[in-house]
């Protein structure tokens, strides 16, 4: 499997419409300048710029894919994402570096912990958030494809759990089945899920893991057979609690009438505690063994 930098280099010398595009964020796609030559525009940090120029392009016939850090391209820029790209549903990617608790070391201002719920209201916005390099790869063909006006939480680290199901948009990914508890989950924590899962299934509950890449448009199928199919559907994201999963699962089942026991695990009303990201894991109790405590102690009340 390609890294994400060479497959923008790969598609772009398929698709000489292909322009990537960053606002100072060059870490993952250091190497694309010598490949792209004039398709790599560089505008420094100015996101607003970078959204208004991705638009012009995108209006011209251009597939633009535009890189910033999560916090600024979704909050800084948001006016211009919801007018220039959303309004007239231009094919236009935006890549959000560090979202979550992948800023880590970095304090509330670099935090985005809003971001789904900020890109999720926009009309006709997809929003895919990636567990790993795998899944970004997959899923980045299939959004390029769909020249639809997208949100993706960059997450370029080893594969999270071995894949079982082909990236499809709007399609979640069963990576377990199980019938007491329905974990319901998106992003990088797709690891530490899937840890918790062990953990739980150790201990004589079935777990039904279910990795919802995309939560726009969101997998109502998955979310309603978890509520029908479980005793117990928790959600896990690096998110504040109000916007995101948690609330796409309330929304869901409210739209189809449908009542369930659900547990969200997410962050409420505050930013994390800045620290390495083994460490805010652990401090705030995200890591596998600690999710899985969590999640057995709601369970057997």
């Amino acid at each position: 499997m390609p890294t994400y930098e060479e497959f923008l280099g790969e598609r772009a010398r398929r698709d000489d419409a292909l322009v990537v595009m960053t606002a100072e964020n060059r870490a993952v796609i250091r190497n694309l300048p010598a490949v792209l030559g004039p398709r790599f525009i560089d505008v420094g940090i100015c996101e607003q710029t970078m959204i208004g120029a991705a638009a012009g392009l995108a209006l011209r016939g251009r597939t633009p894919v535009a890189h910033a850090l999560a916090t600024f391209l979704t909050m800084r820029a948001f006016e211009f994402v919801r007018t220039d790209v959303g309004i007239p549903g231009l094919p236009v990617t935006l890549v959000g570096g560090v979202p979550g608790f992948l800023s880590e070391a970095n304090g509330p201002t670099h935090q985005a912990l809003e971001d789904v719920a900020i890109m999720r209201g926009i009309p006709g916005m997809q929003v895919f958030c990636p567990a790993d390099r795998e899944e970004l790869v997959a899923g980045m063909q299939a959004v390029l494809d769909a020249r639809k006006p997208t949100y993706v939480r960059y997450a370029g680290g080893e594969p999270a759990v071995a894949h079982r199901e082909p990236f499809a948009i709007g399609k979640a990914e069963t990576v377990a089945e199980g019938r007491d508890v329905a974990i319901l989950v998106y992003g990088f924590l797709l690891s530490e899920a899937e840890r918790a899962r062990k953990a739980l299934e150790s201990r004589g509950i079935s777990v039904r893991l279910v990795n919802m890449r995309m939560p726009k448009p969101a997998d109502e199928s998955a979310i309603l057979s978890a509520a029908r199919e479980t005793k117990l559907v928790v959600t896990i994201e690096d998110h504040f609690l109000t916007g995101g999963l948690y609330s796409i699962v309330a929304e869901v089942l409210l739209k189809h009438r449908r009542s369930a026991r659900v547990m969200p695990i997410a962050l409420e009303e505050r930013w994390f505690k800045p620290a390495l990201l083994a460490d805010v894991l652990s401090y705030e109790g995200f890591s596998g063994a600690q999710l899985a405590e969590r999640i057995e102690k709601a369970y057997r009340e």
